[in-house]
């Protein structure tokens, strides 16, 4: 049996020279530190992705800005290949709570280079390409 990749989406909410994280309580990488996103639905663009997983996720809204860059990641445990795509987007309204509990937990402003640790994947494959959203 041939498995399809997953489509995932990072969004990298930005709110001054910070960026919101939550701590994930489901696998792959339970404990780790992640931003809001999840799974491209079916005919859903980007952004629209963007805007809907931050909400239910960390009750918050968002201005999505750019598209910013892809990753690609095996989880070998779980038997999943992702492609996350990354959108840059500033903060709109709300203050982040955990809206699905059993997913994540701990929404949190950090400086880009004050992270915490660990990170998810994904955000692990980001920095390895060198990527800083000050500039973005």
């Amino acid at each position: 049996m041939t498995r399809a990749p997953l489509v995932g989406v990072g969004v990298i909410v930005r709110r001054g020279d910070t960026v919101l994280l939550g701590r994930r309580l489901a696998e792959p990488g339970r404990g780790t530190w992640q931003f809001p996103g999840g799974k491209l639905e079916f005919g859903e663009d980007l952004f629209a992705c963007a805007r809907r997983e931050t909400r239910e996720e960390a009750g918050v809204t968002i201005v999505p800005r750019a598209q910013g860059p892809t990753v690609l990641d095996l989880f070998r445990r779980q038997r999943l290949h992702a492609v996350t795509i990354f959108v840059i987007a500033d903060h709109g309204r709300g203050t982040p709570r955990a809206l699905e509990p059993t997913k994540a937990a701990d929404w949190r402003w950090f400086a880009w280079d004050a992270l915490p640790r660990p990170l998810f994947r994904p955000i692990r494959s980001l920095l390895a390409l060198g990527y800083d959203p000050r500039g973005a």
